[in-house]
């Protein structure tokens, strides 16, 4: 456990959707790394990983476009996008716990602030039968002036819900996530349920500045109940 202490008190909670809420990201970057591949450069999950993992759509493009060397035509987005809306319809899953856990947490303030596009969001919700539990509390990275790391998308969030940054436990599986988390002000713990959690992850999840690192829900649910006032 990290040394740094969490506030006494909180009174909210921000979830990241992708490898937290939905198992994810092995789904998309299995897509990117296909996709890529018959671009003409052959790309690893694990590079897909490196390199895509965590960016807004339009870094996406712009990183696919700088890794092959060329502009991609101008239905290349809307391809890539029902490519990876047809494996999660066919694939996608939720993380172990997450739906347990958001109802036990429902009655505090809550939301999702995620660097997916809001397209993206909503056929995810739809797929694992979620959105009423975030109805009119689902933010983008999109819709801010910058992605993660930087903090723009958990200021945006905590002020829709009507609660102080330092007030919000941020719930990450990235670097770049636990990065912004405190950026923002609020505290961050990691988490390395998902299916794309590698070896010694949460070492880096530490050193990014994470609070605490937990490898479950339950876990998760041990470490803010005596710090979420419900």
């Amino acid at each position: 456990m990290d040394s740094r202490k969490l506030n006494a008190f909180h009174r909210a909670i921000i979830y990241d959707f992708d490898g937290v809420l939905a198992d994810s990201e092995v789904l998309s970057n299995s897509v990117i790394a296909e996709i890529v591949t018959e671009l003409g450069v052959p790309t690893s999950l694990d590079d897909a990983y490196s390199t895509y993992m965590g960016k807004r759509l339009t870094e996406v493009i712009e990183t696919i476009e700088r890794v092959i060397g060329r502009t991609l035509p101008a239905d290349f987005t809307d391809h890539y996008q029902q490519r990876t809306f047809d494996a999660f319809r066919a694939r996608l899953k939720p993380v172990d716990g997450a739906r347990e856990f958001v109802e036990a947490w429902r009655s505090l303030p809550n939301c999702i602030a995620s660097s997916s596009s809001p397209e993206r969001l909503r056929l995810s919700l739809e797929v694992l039968d979620m959105a009423s539990l975030f109805e009119g509390r689902v933010f983008s990275a999109s819709n801010v002036a910058r992605g993660k790391p930087y903090p723009d998308i958990f200021l945006h969030a905590a002020k829709q819900i009507g609660v102080r940054p330092a007030d919000c436990i941020v719930i990450e599986d990235s670097v770049g996530g636990i990065t912004a988390a405190r950026a923002a002000g609020a505290n961050a713990i990691g988490f390395t349920a998902a299916g794309h959690i590698q070896p010694g992850f949460d070492v880096r999840l530490r050193d990014a500045g994470a609070d605490h690192v937990v490898t479950s829900f339950a876990e998760l649910d041990r470490i803010v109940r005596p710090l979420l006032r419900k």
